[in-house]
C-alpha cells in the first residue's frame, strides 16, 4: 500500500529541485523532515509541503500507520516553461526561459 502527492508548476527549476528531492528519497519520513529542515535551499519548502502532503494521504484515505512510513519514490519532472524576452545589444531580443517543475513523492509502510 502506497500513498502519493503531487505538486504542480512550481517556479523552480526543476534542476535544483532535484538536489533536494535526492536527498529525502528512500528515508524514514521523521529523518526526511530533519533533513529537509537543515537544508538551506529555496526548494526544500515545497518539498516539504509535498512531503506533509503525502502523509496525510496515507494517514486518511489508506488508515496508514505515519510512524512505520518512509519515501518509497520521489522525482521531479520538468513543467511548463515560461518564455520571456529581454532586450540586448542592437535591437535584439535575449531568450529567458524561466522553468517549472513538478514534485512527486511517493510514501509506504515499512
Amino acid at each position: 500500500m502506497e500513498a502519493k502527492a503531487i505538486a504542480k508548476t512550481i517556479r523552480i527549476a526543476p534542476r535544483k529541485v532535484r538536489l533536494v528531492v535526492d536527498l529525502i528519497r528512500g528515508k524514514d519520513v521523521k529523518d526526511a523532515f530533519a533533513i529537509l529542515r537543515n537544508t538551506n535551499k529555496r526548494a526544500t519548502v515545497p518539498v516539504e509541503k509535498v512531503l506533509k502532503s503525502a502523509i496525510a494521504n496515507a494517514e486518511h484515505n489508506y488508515n496508514m500507520d505515519t510512524d512505520k512510513l518512509y519515501v518509497k519514490e520521489a522525482y521531479v519532472n520538468d513543467g511548463p516553461t515560461l518564455k520571456r524576452f529581454r532586450p540586448r545589444a542592437k535591437g535584439r531580443a535575449g531568450l529567458i526561459l524561466k522553468r517549472t517543475s513538478h514534485i512527486t513523492i511517493v510514501v509506504a509502510e515499512k
